[in-house]
């Protein structure tokens, strides 16, 4: 009874395992994986969350227009540990940001590289570690 009862309870376990490796997606077949675009705006949204953080932007395309953005972040966990907190960035803040794009075209929403915040130096991607996963 006992014997059965434990490997009912390691079966649970690894069917609960393999759904959290299944439902997590893959960044390559969301992004280009060699493309970079430069985006430079206003930050509208930061989302500090699990899995992974957002940020939303506003940028400027070539005619004048405005088009926001939405740039894919690694978790709020992740983040913290490289001394970014849900603090960090605020709506209004002027940012820089290199991403890769996302591969259906005419989407904005792209996978985050690098992020700058001139108006203090404020700089994330650059270090060793800080990579989205």
């Amino acid at each position: 009874m006992k014997h059965s009862s434990f490997l009912l309870s390691l079966g649970g376990m690894l069917l609960l395992s393999v759904a959290a490796a299944y439902g997590h997606h893959s960044l390559g077949a969301t992004y280009q994986a060699t493309a970079e675009i430069k985006l430079e705006g206003t930050l509208v949204q930061f989302v500090f969350r699990n899995p992974h953080s957002f940020v939303h932007l506003e940028a400027r395309k070539g005619n004048g227009e405005t088009e926001r953005w939405a740039i894919e972040w690694t978790g709020a966990a992740a983040l913290s540990r490289q001394g970014v907190e849900g603090t960090t960035l605020r709506p209004g803040d002027h940012v820089l940001i290199t991403a890769r794009p996302s591969r259906s075209p005419g989407e904005t929403r792209a996978l985050m590289l690098s992020l700058k915040r001139p108006s203090d130096n404020f700089t994330w991607g650059a270090r060793q570690g800080e990579v989205v996963d």
